[in-house]
């Protein structure tokens, strides 16, 4: 198109010459001056906001088909943000467990528990960070995207379909914020959580999250007794008591941490639960002191 009309302009510019006319005013004979640059060209981004049908490991752009976050969806982008430094100058989107996936969590963790309201792991929710893929990757595109989903439980963490978006989910009151539970036991180890009201007869109650320090999978689970004390200080500050030796005779501990991939790819947070075995509660223990949680 652009070579048709330059071709006309020229056949106009070359009658005005040979019929020895004057240039009319404001034609300075050059053409090529008079053309708008082209705008640099801009890679696809996707939008944080966004609501999906289905949960997305590879951020393709064939697959992507947001939808309105009030009709029924999977899991929302909550944050978009952009690789830089070294890991954006690799020649391949972040493998498992790199230095760019790592940093790509943390910035994800830290994004959407300001947009829930809370820690994102004090509820029934699931993070996953999504790269381009490495075509788009080899075309520039460095973002990462920061998907949440709603999970039917603890243990199994099945993805459910949900209408709304998770923004503010884990306010006060939410009902996916971790509450009340009975352990189901067998071979001495917790095998599900079974989640009550904490008005009902309850022997487990989630308490806060334990950021484990960094070090190798390896040596984390070595150091199970310094996550377990970690809970215990949770426990004081949850319930309003001492943080001292006594803790260890009002509850014990229950935790559920990541697995190792997950904490290869930068998750260290631990979710603690106060376990009573000897009795049931039918309150909170949050503020309840040792009038809740005596020792035994």
């Amino acid at each position: 198109m652009r070579r048709w009309w330059t071709a006309v302009a020229t056949g106009v510019v070359a009658a005005l010459a040979l019929g020895g006319c004057a240039v009319p005013s404001g034609v300075d004979r050059d053409l090529a001056d008079d053309w708008p640059a082209f705008a640099a060209p801009v890679g696809f981004v996707p939008r944080a906001g966004a609501c999906h049908p289905t949960v997305a490991d590879v951020g393709y752009l064939s697959g992507y088909q947001p939808v309105d976050c009030a009709a029924a969806h999977r899991t929302e982008t909550l944050h978009v943000g952009t690789l830089t430094a070294r890991e954006a100058d690799a020649a391949a989107p972040p493998r498992a467990g790199s230095a760019g996936v790592r940093a790509a969590h943390t910035g994800c963790a830290r994004q959407v528990t300001r947009a829930v309201g809370a820690d994102w792991r004090s509820g029934r929710l699931r993070l996953t960070v999504v790269f381009p893929s490495a075509l788009a990757w080899s075309g520039g595109a460095r973002w990462y995207r920061c998907d949440v989903a709603e999970v039917t439980d603890l243990d199994e963490g099945a993805v459910t379909q949900r209408t709304g978006s998770l923004r503010g989910a884990l306010k006060p009151g939410s009902p996916l914020a971790l509450g009340c539970f009975n352990p189901k036991l067998g071979g001495g180890e917790v095998q599900a959580m079974r989640p009550v009201a904490c008005t009902a007869k309850h022997h487990a109650e989630f308490v806060g999250v334990y950021q484990a320090p960094d070090v190798s999978y390896a040596e984390f689970e070595r150091a199970s007794t310094r996550t377990h004390r970690a809970c215990r200080g949770l426990i004081a500050a949850y319930a309003k008591l001492p943080d001292d030796n006594t803790v260890q005779y009002r509850a014990g501990t229950i935790i559920y941490h990541p697995h190792e991939q997950q904490w290869r790819d930068g998750d260290r947070g631990v979710q603690c639960f106060l376990w009573v075995a000897d009795r049931a509660l039918t309150r909170s223990a949050k503020g309840g002191g040792g009038r809740v949680l005596p020792v035994s």
